[in-house]
């Protein structure tokens, strides 16, 4: 019997308490960058693909619940427990603005198209739209949530506000322009997180013990899995949509197969329940927060490595309907490159000898 091979993450250690959000900008001509909400009051900046440590944002004077960057990573938010929201610049690292709030402060995104507006939510049952560029002006109301908001999100080009209740099952949908709610897709459990995939077809929502894909557009439900355990998180591949991962009690993050539901690996190394998990905006690697105050960075490897190794695979990837095979090749013949250069040259040499023969004939 084969054995698995054992993940080895990057640990990235700074926070004093649990990490409750993780955040990763679009890729930017500089990289791409992660942000983390601790309960120890200080989101931290790291390099998305390294980990690395790039600035520490201080101010707050309660939990951080959650944090977000705008579009090109210049930007960041942070919602705490202090009944405050900050917009920041990370470079240097200085408050923007400070908005006040009359309760705790739950959830925060940036607009996609216009990263000068900044979504917030909270126990307050408010969501409120403010203007970055306008930061005297009053932030614009939208109509209350029926409970305390959880998690926020823009949906379809910024016309759409996703947004669930830490108080009641159901993910409910408003309508931008009117301000109203229009939708609402149930489920029995709270959701403690709704993730839009980058091509915009999926709504990924993680409730009590179940992960489910709803249609971005018409609003059915596409999958629903059960776990194992009470799963807190969830997010889907973004480049392929093949796989997908969650965390929850158990403190370990489990990676699965979008179309089966199949586990395919089991990541372990937290010290406590995990919290948050996030896939990387190239589906490379993804990071998992947890209770036990690290970040842990676990890397994907080639992309649909498994199906370019056979024929049947790769048909049977295409049939579930990626196209990863076709540019996985030269994912697998670069990283061979790097660790096995020496059998490359030997493949590479018999590739030239058949052509020749071939060619002769």
């Amino acid at each position: 019997m084969d054995k698995k091979k054992v993940a080895v993450p990057l640990v990235c250690h700074g926070h004093s308490r649990p990490v409750v959000d993780l955040f990763y900008s679009p890729t930017t001509p500089d990289g791409f960058f992660l942000i983390s909400a601790s309960k120890d009051s200080s989101p931290m900046l790291r390099n998305g693909e390294t980990g690395d440590w790039i600035g520490t944002f201080e101010g707050h004077k309660g939990a951080v619940w959650s944090s977000c960057l705008d579009t090109n990573a210049l930007r960041a938010a942070s919602a705490s427990a202090d009944f405050t929201a900050n917009s920041w610049h990370h470079c240097p690292f200085s408050v923007i603005c400070i908005y006040f709030w009359l309760h705790l402060i739950l959830s925060f995104q940036f607009r996609l198209q216009d990263t000068h507006l900044l979504l917030t939510g909270g126990l307050e049952k408010i969501l409120r739209i403010y203007d970055l560029n306008r930061p005297d002006a009053p932030p614009r109301e939208v109509d209350k949530s029926p409970g305390s908001v959880r998690t926020l999100a823009w949906l379809h080009s910024d016309q759409t506000i996703l947004g669930s209740c830490t108080d009641m099952g159901g993910v409910r949908l408003w309508d931008v322009r009117s301000g109203k709610i229009v939708q609402t897709l149930e489920t029995k459990s709270s959701v403690t997180s709704a993730e839009v995939s980058q091509d915009g077809r999926y709504i990924t929502t993680a409730d009590g013990s179940t992960v489910k894909f709803w249609d971005a557009n018409h609003f059915g439900l596409v999958k629903s899995y059960n776990m194992s355990c009470t799963v807190e998180s969830a997010s889907l591949e973004p480049k392929y949509g093949n796989k997908f991962i969650a965390g929850g009690e158990d403190m370990w993050v489990h990676v699965f197969d979008f179309h089966t539901g199949q586990e395919i690996a089991c990541n372990k190394g937290h010290h406590g329940p995990v919290h948050c998990v996030r896939f990387s905006p190239g589906g490379e690697s993804y990071a998992s927060g947890s209770e036990d105050g690290t970040i842990r960075i676990w890397q994907t490897g080639p992309l649909t490595n498994d199906e370019s190794e056979g024929g049947a695979a790769a048909t049977a990837a295409a049939a579930n309907g990626t196209v990863a095979g076709k540019v996985n090749v030269g994912a697998a013949e670069e990283v061979s490159r790097k660790i096995e250069g020496f059998h490359i040259s030997g493949d590479e040499g018999k590739t030239k000898e058949k052509d020749e023969a071939a060619g002769k004939e």
